[in-house]
């Protein structure tokens, strides 16, 4: 069952990024200096690859807490919101500065990635 668990946190974070990124979806093509006619929304690979992704994630994350001992909803809370914040965003902001993009990506992606991976550890103790 524990690759169900693995699949599902996967999934809600992925769902997640879909209302994140509608939401914002003209402040982070402006931002990263794309038009309406640079993405193609009938290309299935960008959402095959992200959804994939989170599942990744996902699987590492459920390793770490099992290794950990990392057994409750707070517990999965504190080690995505930690690996989020402490190990994603910091890697996000080097590339975000390092590309001479806008400053603005960094809570756009970076938002996106601490709360998916909080999503992850708080879906992956609900099973």
């Amino acid at each position: 069952m524990e690759i169900l668990n693995v699949i599902v946190a996967g999934a809600a974070a992925w769902v997640f990024g879909a209302i994140w990124y509608m939401r914002l979806g003209q402040a982070w093509m402006d931002a990263a200096g794309l038009t309406e006619g640079d993405i193609n929304p009938r290309d299935p690979l960008p959402y095959i690859v992200s959804l994939i992704g989170a599942v990744v994630v996902a699987g590492m994350m459920r390793h770490v807490m099992a290794s950990s001992g990392i057994v409750t909803i707070g517990g999965g809370l504190m080690v995505g919101l930690g690996l989020g914040l402490f190990m994603v965003l910091p890697w996000m902001i080097n590339n975000v500065l390092y590309s001479n993009r806008s400053r603005s990506l960094i809570w756009m992606d970076g938002g996106y990635a601490v709360l998916g991976s909080t999503i992850i550890g708080v879906v992956l103790q609900l099973f």
